[in-house]
């Protein structure tokens, strides 16, 4: 695709065309922008195609509590204890009202409906915070972060939009992303050297071997492996029992000390165009999804 019209197609893309030609139409365009490549929603058989057919076919209204990153503590502690959820401080409704003065010395300031880190700040010392920074970066995420209308992740559609604070793990908190299919977690990808800014993704597995499934893992020295954390085997229990019933959701969690915390629930890693994933995994992980669990109320 010439780049020019490349840059055009990806404009319109981000800029309410899927208002106009409808989130199938639009999914096709997104997919052969990012992937290079047909969609083929018929008969989908990859991860990253049956990605793109969950966005159409499986909505249902506790998908958009699963998202939200303040209800979805109350579910997910329903499921398997208080314990492992992080304490939420507070929470506002618009950035003017977000007020340090009764929260610790660290704490962190997120959105709620918004990926990745592109709406956390993570204070490590209050004296130190910019109020006026916070409020800014907040609004900025509150108007700009919209998951449903760039990508087409319809979860996100109707999540109430807040800000929240809740407590500081610490310096960098490693987050271990497993990969679960309807009660089983196939894998956890670890993320290395995230403070570089070059960060290394490896997947592995229940019995802490190497799963070569990307492209770093494949490049990966014979005999390569990383620590394996105090209490993985009850990560993986937690991961697995939390995505029952569910086709594909990653599900992470973080591990201060042996000390185990809810992280997020993800339904579309990288919103289903993931190009890092070595082929052969994207038809492995698309045959472990099963789309008669989907489930449509619209």
């Amino acid at each position: 695709m010439n780049r020019h019209i490349k840059r055009a197609l990806k404009y319109f893309l981000n800029h309410g065309l899927r208002s106009v030609i409808g989130d199938k139409a639009f999914l096709k365009a997104r997919y052969r922008l990012e992937m290079g490549k047909k969609l083929d929603l018929s008969h989908p058989v990859t991860m990253n195609e049956k990605l793109q057919w969950l966005k159409l076919n499986n909505r249902h209204d506790e998908m958009t509590l699963m998202v939200d990153k303040i209800k979805v503590k109350d579910l997910v502690a329903a499921r398997i204890g208080k314990e492992y959820i992080i304490p939420t401080l507070a929470v506002w409704d618009r950035p003017e009202d977000i007020s340090l003065k009764d929260l610790p010395d660290r704490f962190v300031i997120k959105t709620n409906h918004s990926g990745g880190n592109t709406g956390v700040i993570v204070c490590s010392d209050k004296r130190r915070a910019d109020l006026d920074a916070i409020r800014a970066r907040m609004a900025r995420s509150l108007k700009s972060d919209d998951i449903y209308k760039s990508y087409g992740e319809w979860p996100y559609k109707n999540v109430e939009r807040k800000i929240f604070a809740e407590m500081n793990l610490g310096e960098s908190p490693v987050d271990y992303k497993f990969y679960c299919f309807n009660g089983k977690a196939d894998s956890v990808m670890l993320c290395t050297e995230r403070s570089t800014g070059h960060p290394k993704f490896y997947f592995f597995d229940k019995d802490w071997n190497l799963r070569r499934y990307n492209k770093r893992g494949k490049e990966a020295p014979e005999g390569f492996t990383l620590p394996k954390p105090e209490g993985m085997d009850k990560m993986f229990e937690i991961a697995a029992k939390l995505s029952e019933g569910i086709p594909f959701v990653r599900v992470d969690l973080y591990n201060v000390n042996g000390k185990i915390y809810f992280g997020e629930l993800t339904f579309f890693p990288a919103s289903g165009f993931d190009a890092n994933r070595l082929p052969e995994t994207d038809a492995y992980f698309g045959n472990m999804i099963d789309l008669s669990l989907a489930v449509n109320e619209e």
